[in-house]
């Protein structure tokens, strides 16, 4: 397995996502409103305050924090106005890196992210100096006990996805891709076949990867977590790899 995903399920295992529970919500509050802000204030007619919707109810955010988050970006002078900033660059190893960011001060966040990537052995780019070596793709996110690896496959083609991929074990799922532009059209027919999905989101999705040792792992690893906890970032995303036995202790 490679990608982001395997420093999600590293940090899952060291029980990192409670500890950080708090700016997880930071972190959706700031999504809920910037997308309640930027379209209409209904899930339903804006896709991505919808999959905010989705990721407040993965992290088990109350449903009262989850409207008023809402009704303060549906307001005319709703306080704080963010605005989104992507940061590029590469980290330790060579690894290529995409930040996410909303932001209410520019300078702050970008000397920030900057500083990051100097202090664990990275450099911040240019815009597209890496996007080039990922996709942005839809993807979606199913329990296991939503149907086997072969019925998703069937139900995921049929709704115009082009991959599905099964994470086997006690944290598994089902993972579906689909075409950045097929997105609200792929999620409206999973949703009739499926039901809601855990999670649906735009990401970027590596194209090559960058096999790393356990000592760059450590050190990437660093850098990408203390990205996560700047209340800025929204999502960073890489495209290193690293061997199962170099997971299997490194999650040890």
């Amino acid at each position: 397995m490679a990608g982001h995903s395997q420093f999600k399920n590293i940090m899952h295992r060291k029980g990192a996502q409670d500890a950080r529970r708090a700016k997880v919500f930071t972190k959706i509050i700031r999504e809920l409103t910037t997308a309640a802000r930027s379209g209409l204030p209904d899930p339903a007619a804006n896709p991505r305050l919808r999959a905010a919707v989705l990721a407040a109810r993965e992290a088990n955010m109350p449903k009262d924090t989850v409207d008023r988050a809402i009704k303060r970006g549906a307001g005319a002078d709703a306080g704080e106005s963010y605005v989104e900033v992507r940061y590029e660059g590469y980290g330790p190893g060579g690894v290529a890196i995409i930040v996410e960011a909303l932001t209410d001060n520019r300078n702050r966040t970008a000397s920030d992210v900057r500083s990051t990537f100097t202090k664990y052995g990275g450099n911040l780019g240019e815009t597209n100096s890496v996007s080039f070596m990922f996709g942005r793709v839809g993807e979606f996110r199913y329990p296991l006990s939503a149907g086997s690896a072969d019925d998703m496959m069937e139900k995921a083609i049929e709704a115009g996805a082009d991959d599905v991929q099964t994470v086997p074990g006690e944290d598994g799922y089902h993972e579906i891709i689909c075409g950045q532009d097929d997105f609200s059209a792929v999620r409206e027919a999973l949703e009739k076949a499926l039901g809601a999905p855990g999670s649906g989101k735009l990401v970027w999705r590596p194209k090559t990867t960058a096999p790393i040792d356990a000592d760059t792992a450590q050190t990437l690893f660093k850098l990408i977590e203390t990205l996560e906890d700047n209340d800025d970032v929204q999502a960073v995303f890489a495209n290193f790899e690293v061997s199962d036995e170099t997971l299997t202790r490194l999650a040890g």
